[in-house]
């Protein structure tokens, strides 16, 4: 007994700590050095051996007031304690019950359900519909509820205790030194079990069948983006909870817009004369017609911002702009006629530049 240690030392507290303390310290250090969290390390195993034995003299009265006056001594012997007992896990329940499994002594656990699953759905969105936002309709498969035995499973809608595990949705299994529960593979963790089986589900209490949603997609709205529909997914087994219905966007390119956020992007090709002398132009955004213009001597990548001619912020702060990206529009040999070549050789010759011959006569020759 005199290399053991002090029980209140090995939990941590003063002599007169009240019960409440000594139950949280122990709680602590057995999630510390549970052996589940710290595999194959013998001195978590040791010390987790340690706080339990200390904990089961210290929480008992009568152990502890032995204790208090005897020391180690004196729980040795009838009645007393010594060494670690593998059986003192069924009187702590309460502690290691929620983070490791460990059931009461006997007591029966009522059926919760078994949730249900998640499910995803792939939405296809045209560049208006996602600016804008549209109402829509899904149809998908999930499992739901077997009305003909109201879930249950079973054919009379009874359901008797599961005797694999006796009620508690768990089987022990001995692990060395403690014992570590799982979730009963014959009633699937519920606890109750269907005598005769319900022959339109088969005793699974779920059917797939079809669902319709109608799905309201804000304004606004970017690819990729998921809504989650609360409680639309699969139905839970026996009462338990419904999965959720994950729908991801998914907007299909646009002809002439690009996207960044809110702001709509569009490039406008004008010709030579155009950005020289400055022009008008019409453009059509999202919202309807607007005109621009653009001065004299414009250079290509110049850019004009309309305010306001975006897309919708998700947040509800006002609309993105439009951008107009001005690029130069340079024509192909074959669009041009003859009245283009010699305006073209003319304005080559007054501002001193060399045209190249190879392709002054391949145009020529198209249109000669």
């Amino acid at each position: 007994m005199a290399n053991k240690r002090d029980y209140y030392e090995v939990l941590g507290v003063e002599r007169d700590a009240p019960d409440a303390e000594v139950k949280k310290s122990y709680r602590k250090l057995a999630v510390q050095f549970h052996p589940d969290r710290n595999p194959d390390n013998p001195e978590a195993e040791a010390k987790f051996k340690e706080a339990a034995e200390a904990y089961a003299v210290l929480s008992d009265p009568e152990k502890r007031a032995r204790y208090d006056r005897f020391g180690h001594e004196g729980m040795s012997g009838a009645g007393g304690f010594s060494g670690f007992d593998p059986s003192v896990f069924g009187d702590f329940s309460d502690i290691l019950g929620d983070l490791f499994g460990f059931g009461g002594g006997g007591r029966r656990r009522r059926s919760r359900g078994i949730p249900g699953g998640d499910l995803r759905y792939d939405l296809e969105l045209t560049f208006e519909e996602a600016a804008f936002g549209v109402e829509k309709e899904l149809e998908y498969p999930r499992q739901e509820a077997c009305e003909a035995c109201d879930g249950s499973g079973a054919r009379d809608g009874r359901l008797t205790t599961c005797n694999t595990c006796e009620g508690h949705g768990q089987v022990r299994y001995a692990q060395g030194f403690f014992s570590v529960a799982r979730t009963c593979p014959q009633c699937q963790g519920m606890g109750e079990m269907a005598n005769e089986p319900c022959r339109i589900c088969d005793g699974l209490a779920r059917k797939e069948r079809m669902r319709t949603l109608k799905v309201t997609i804000p304004a606004g709205v970017d690819n990729g983006l998921q809504l989650r529909l609360r409680g639309e997914g699969e139905h839970g087994v026996r009462s338990g909870p419904p999965g959720d219905l994950g729908v991801v966007l998914h907007v299909k390119p646009h002809e002439r817009f690009e996207r960044d956020g809110a702001h709509v992007h569009e490039r406008l090709e004008l010709s030579y004369p155009q950005l020289v002398l400055g022009a008008s132009f019409e453009i059509s955004t999202l919202h309807g017609k607007e005109m621009g213009k653009i001065p004299g001597g414009t250079k290509p990548g110049h850019e004009i911002r309309l305010r306001g001619q975006g897309i919708e912020r998700l947040d509800g702060h006002g609309r993105g702009d439009h951008v107009v990206h001005i690029d130069l529009r340079v024509p192909k040999p074959k669009e041009l006629s003859e009245d283009h070549v010699e305006l073209l050789r003319g304005l080559s010759e007054l501002e001193g530049g060399k045209v190249h011959a190879g392709f002054m006569d391949k145009v020529k020759h198209l249109f000669g």
